[in-house]
């Protein structure tokens, strides 16, 4: 009988573990759903300098431009006419209000007025930021 008096205070002696993992699993989560990942352009331009250039802290779309035309998102080159379709599908993976266009300095306006022509079809709610260096 004294024997399995003994047996019995171990097994309650025992630690519980799941209320711990379940808190770890939750918290897990939490911080999965509230990351917020920026789609960096991929590559770096020579930006103009501008004075009065601020930091946009919500922008997480980020679209380069080089001097020679070519327009980058999301770490690959992209056609002019399919940035409205990458930015679709860049906003259904995040949603933001801004978009940052990153033109290199030598870049053709022309180039630069098709993409923001692009991503205004996409959502007249869309606010477009040019980057500068300060």
């Amino acid at each position: 009988m004294a024997r399995n008096k003994r047996i019995r205070e171990e097994d309650d002696a025992a630690v519980d573990m799941t209320p711990m993992l379940d808190i770890v699993f939750i918290m897990l989560i939490f911080f999965i759903v509230t990351t917020s990942f920026v789609k960096e352009a991929g590559i770096e331009v020579n930006k103009p300098k501008a004075a009065q250039a601020t930091k946009k802290k919500n922008a997480n779309i980020f679209i380069a431009i080089r001097g020679n035309g070519e327009v980058w998102m999301d770490k690959r080159q992209v056609d002019v006419e399919r940035v409205s379709a990458n930015i679709e599908r860049l906003l259904a993976e995040q949603p933001t209000e801004v978009v940052i266009i990153q033109a290199d300095k030598e870049a053709k306006h022309g180039v630069v007025m098709k993409v923001m022509d692009q991503i205004k079809a996409t959502g007249d709610y869309l606010k477009i930021s040019i980057a500068g260096e300060k």
